[in-house]
């Protein structure tokens, strides 16, 4: 139900545009890590998600006309220092964004007492997707569940994966281990063998010994659940190895494009899941080089905006930004509270229409949110190193949900059984 009619709650929007001296800011604090083992990696995520914000105060005075504030807390990608940076930032915060599965396994059971949103895309706990059990928690678009099922997909897609075997070559970290219950899961039922191959975060840029045993095992396919500084020591092990890097997909964190530079055409062929997509000429991409990188806001620089991590730093900031502007017509004010972006989060509805709306032409598929489903499944594209930079190298790819909704609702009992008390959701239908 509406708190406030459409028509009523463009009028107070409207108020709000009208009376700025009264508006103050609209705080959503990033627990970034540019420094660190992994800081190839965040530093344009951040970048990207900075320099949207940026755009929307230079070109719209923020959103509902009120500022946003993404400030950052740096973490290193150490989980110690982003629940410091939790604690330091949450009470004025409107969402956490930890940045790090570590960090959000930590603050998860802080949500259901702080009540304040966890905003965590494509990454954190999986069964988080289960917005009955995980009020507070949104990993959107799409989830590693979502990955896994997509790279199998892909996988049986070039043949019977029966009595094959699959190298998981994955970071020795929560998050590394996440796509382990689907994985054993669909080896199981498809009878393919799965070799689990854990990198050490000491052994992230010497992987010698990980790329000998898959010289030992021969796996027909290397599935690379890698981050930062791990997925560039893959890939040149990979290519001076002379493994078939057709044969090598990794998740959409394996998918940047500095690391396959390193490379160049020797690691053409190889493959990642991405629920993002570079697109220079998307009418967002070019308002933020007009009013953000040529106008010397930015910290990125151009080889860095043109890849997949500035630009899904972008469509990241956007889907908050969204669902901040749902929060506020439904509420009926610009200066929202955390609670009411958590009902803006939930309801978020991404058609084509409203993408080519935001000037996202092409860079994520169509998903929606509900009380229910905090994910979205909104699918992917397989993209593919040409040797110069990622393609699309698939149509829209979905994943199979049968696969693991029933994984999904038995790992949320789980989680809640063993962090009890633990409320719930009784008004949200599992259906939603």
């Amino acid at each position: 139900m509406k708190h406030f009619s459409k028509t009523a709650a463009a009028a107070v929007l409207g108020l709000g545009l009208g009376t700025a001296a009264v508006a103050q800011e609209l705080y959503v604090p990033n627990l970034a890590y540019r420094t660190g083992p992994f800081a190839a990696t965040g530093i344009p995520l951040m970048n990207g998600q900075a320099d949207y914000f940026t755009m929307l105060n230079e070109r719209d005075g923020g959103i509902g006309g009120v500022p946003v504030n993404a400030a950052e807390c740096e973490t290193g990608y150490s989980t110690e220092k982003g629940v410091e940076c939790y604690e330091k930032v949450k009470s004025d915060a409107l969402v956490t964004q930890p940045w790090s599965t570590g960090i959000t396994l930590q603050v998860l059971p802080k949500t259901n007492v702080d009540e304040i949103p966890i905003l965590a895309p494509g990454y954190g706990f999986s069964p988080m997707a289960d917005g009955t059990v995980f009020q507070w928690a949104f990993n959107m678009p799409a989830g590693y569940w979502d990955a896994a099922s997509m790279i199998v997909q892909h996988m049986e897609s070039e043949g019977d994966l029966d009595g094959k075997k699959v190298a998981f070559l994955h970071l020795d970290h929560p998050f590394g281990k996440e796509p382990l219950p689907i994985l054993e899961k669909l080896a199981g039922e498809k009878g393919f063998e799965l070799l689990p191959i854990p990198v050490g975060l000491k052994e992230m840029q010497n992987q010698s010994a990980q790329w000998l045993q898959i010289r030992r095992e021969r796996p027909d396919y290397v599935v690379m659940w890698g981050w930062g500084a791990m997925n560039a020591g893959a890939i040149t092990e990979a290519v001076k190895t002379k493994y078939p890097m057709e044969n090598f997909i990794g998740v959409w964190w394996a998918g940047h494009d500095a690391d396959l530079r390193l490379v160049g055409e020797d690691g053409a062929g190889y493959k990642s899941i991405s629920w993002s997509f570079p697109n220079a000429d998307a009418p967002v991409m070019l308002d933020i080089q007009e009013l953000v990188i040529d106008a010397g806001l930015s910290e990125t620089n151009p080889e860095e905006a043109s890849g997949v991590f500035y630009s899904r730093g972008v469509v990241i900031s956007a889907i908050l930004g969204e669902a901040i502007r749902t929060a506020q017509e439904e509420y009926g004010t610009a200066e929202i509270s955390a609670p009411q972006l958590r009902w803006g989060l939930e309801n978020i509805n991404m058609t084509e229409e409203r993408i080519t709306e935001l000037g996202l032409d092409g860079m994520v598929p169509p998903f929606s949110t509900s009380c229910a489903n905090h994910t979205g499944h909104s699918g992917g594209w397989m993209l593919e190193w040409d040797g110069e930079k990622f393609i699309k190298a698939s149509d829209l790819m979905t994943a199979n949900q049968d696969d693991y909704q029933d994984l999904i609702a038995e790992k949320a009992q789980e989680y809640a059984s063993s962090n009890a008390p633990w409320p719930t959701n009784e008004e949200c239908s599992a259906t939603n």
